[in-house]
C-alpha cells in the first residue's frame, strides 16, 4: 500500500495512558496494516448523520480497515455535557467531530496531538491556513485533524435579479448596497414587501452569527485572540483607513439595512426568518452555509438560485469569509485511541475526501484536494472559499448569539452608541472565554 507524505508523517500507533491521559507513539508502517489494524471507532460528531453514513459506507469500500468505523450524531448544544457524562462513566467514544465553534466547550476533554506526531511543518502543508485555530497553546500541539469546511456563500434568486437588470449577483459590500433601491419592494409607509438582503436585526437573520464574524474578520478584526500569557480574550477594535474603529465600521455599515431612513434600507425586525423569506422569493440575496443548498432545492423545488462567493470589501487585498472548519479530536478515555488516530489520518486521503465533501456538501480541509476543480458549480464556489475560510475561538454559540444579538438590538433601538455596544459586547465575550 502506497502511503502519502502526510501519512507516512502523521500514521502513528498510540495509546492513551487512563491515568496521566498522554499519548505514547509508534511507527506505523504499512507491512502491519491489515483489515483489523484499526478496529471498532465510535464518533460522535455534529455533521447530519445522513451525509457521514454515506460517507463512511463509501470509505469502507476504499480501504477495508474503516469497515468498523461508526458515526453518531449529536446536538452541538449539548455535546460537551454528553461527552463529559461518557467519559465519567467509561462509555466515552473514540472520537468527536466538531467545528471550532464548539472547541473551547471541548478543549478539557480533548487530548492534543504533540507535534513529535504532527509537526507544524506537516499541518500547514497539509491543511488550510483556517484550521490553525485548531493548535493548542504553549507548544502543546493541535487538538485535531481537520476534515471538511462549510464557509459561508452568498445565495442569489436569479430570476428576481434578472428581472431587474442584474446580471451578476454583487462581488463586493460595496455594490451590494448599491442594489437596494433596484430591488427592495417598499409600500408609501415603508413596509418591505421584498427585500435585497437579511442585514441589520440579529434574530431573524439566519447565520447572524457567521455574517457579523466575516465582517468583522474581512476588516481585520479577530474578534478573539490570545494575550502573551496564553490567556484568550476578545478583541473587537482595531484601527481602520482615516483613523475610524475598524469595529465600529462594521456595526455601522451592518445595522444599515433596517434604518429606515436610509436608501440601504431592506430589512427589519417585524419580517419573518430570513431563510424562510428565501425560500418563498422574498428576499433577492441570502447569506448561508454552502452545506444549505441541499435543503434549499428541497425547501422549494421551483426556486432559482446561484450560488456565489460572500461579498468581500472593494478595497481588501485579501479574501476571506467565515465558515467552520471541522476536526477530528481525540478525547480522553477513549477505548480505541490508536484506532481513532489511524481513522482520522485515513479521512485525509484523497478517496476520503472526495467522499465525504460529496456526500455531505461540505468542501475538503486539504489543500492537495482543493487544489482540483470539481465539476458541480456549487462545490467549485465552496472549494475557492474553504481556502481563505477563517473563524475564531469563540464561547458557546448560544453565548455569542445573545452577546451578538445584545449588541445589535441596543444600538438599533438607540440604547447605545456604537462605541459604547462595542465595548460591552467585548468585555462579556471576554469574561466568557477566561472562564
Amino acid at each position: 500500500m502506497k502511503i502519502s507524505l502526510f501519512k507516512g508523517i502523521l500514521f502513528g500507533i498510540f495509546g492513551i495512558s487512563a491515568l496521566i491521559g498522554v499519548f505514547v507513539f509508534a511507527t506505523y508502517s504499512s507491512k502491519n496494516s491489515n483489515a483489523n489494524s484499526i478496529g471498532a471507532v465510535v464518533i460522535w460528531g455534529t455533521l447530519p448523520s445522513a451525509g457521514m453514513q454515506a460517507t463512511l459506507a463509501a470509505a469502507a469500500q476504499t480501504d477495508a480497515t474503516l469497515k468498523d468505523v461508526s458515526y453518531v450524531q449529536k446536538d452541538p448544544v449539548t455535546l460537551s455535557g454528553d461527552l463529559a457524562s461518557a467519559i465519567a462513566t467509561g462509555t466515552g467514544p473514540d472520537m468527536i467531530l466538531a467545528s471550532q465553534e464548539e472547541l473551547r466547550a471541548l478543549t478539557k476533554f480533548i487530548t492534543p496531538i504533540p507535534l513529535s506526531s504532527l509537526s507544524i511543518s506537516t499541518f500547514t502543508n497539509a491543511f488550510i491556513e483556517g484550521a490553525n485555530l485548531f493548535t493548542a497553546p504553549f507548544g502543546a500541539g493541535y487538538y485535531g485533524i481537520p476534515f471538511l469546511v462549510d464557509p459561508l456563500v452568498l445565495f442569489s434568486n436569479r430570476s428576481i435579479l434578472a428581472s431587474n437588470g442584474i446580471a451578476k449577483p454583487p462581488a463586493t459590500w460595496e455594490a451590494l448596497t448599491g442594489l437596494v433601491p433596484n430591488v427592495a419592494l417598499l409600500t408609501p409607509s415603508r413596509q418591505i414587501t421584498r427585500g435585497l438582503i437579511a442585514l441589520g436585526t440579529y434574530d431573524n437573520v439566519r447565520n447572524a452569527r457567521g455574517i457579523l464574524s466575516t465582517l468583522f474578520l474581512q476588516t481585520g478584526v479577530p474578534i478573539s485572540s490570545y494575550a502573551a500569557n496564553g490567556a484568550l480574550a476578545a478583541n473587537l477594535g482595531g484601527n481602520a483607513s482615516g483613523g475610524e474603529q475598524a469595529g465600529q465600521a462594521v456595526l455601522g455599515f451592518y445595522i444599515q439595512f433596517t434604518d429606515p431612513s436610509k436608501v440601504s434600507y431592506t430589512w427589519n425586525a417585524s419580517l419573518s426568518d430570513s431563510q424562510q423569506a428565501f425560500l418563498a422569493s422574498d428576499l433577492a440575496l441570502y447569506l448561508g452555509y454552502v452545506s444549505e443548498a441541499r435543503f434549499l432545492s428541497l425547501g422549494n423545488p421551483n426556486l432559482n438560485f446561484n450560488v456565489t462567493p460572500v461579498p468581500q470589501p472593494a478595497t481588501a487585498r485579501e479574501k476571506s469569509t467565515y465558515g467552520l472548519i471541522y476536526s477530528f479530536m481525540l478525547p480522553r478515555g477513549a477505548k480505541n485511541a490508536a484506532g481513532a488516530y489511524q481513522a482520522a489520518v485515513l479521512f485525509t486521503n484523497p478517496p476520503e475526501q472526495t467522499a465525504a465533501a460529496a456526500n455531505t456538501g461540505l468542501a475538503p480541509a486539504t489543500l492537495s484536494e482543493l487544489a482540483k476543480v470539481p465539476i458541480d458549480p456549487i462545490a467549485t464556489v465552496a472549494y475557492a472559499e474553504a481556502l481563505y475560510t477563517k473563524g475564531w475561538l469563540s464561547p458557546t454559540p448560544a453565548d455569542t448569539d445573545r452577546i451578538f444579538s445584545g449588541m445589535i438590538g441596543n444600538v438599533i433601538s438607540g440604547r447605545s452608541t456604537l462605541e459604547t455596544a462595542l465595548g460591552s459586547a467585548e468585555r462579556s465575550l471576554s469574561a466568557l472565554l477566561q472562564q
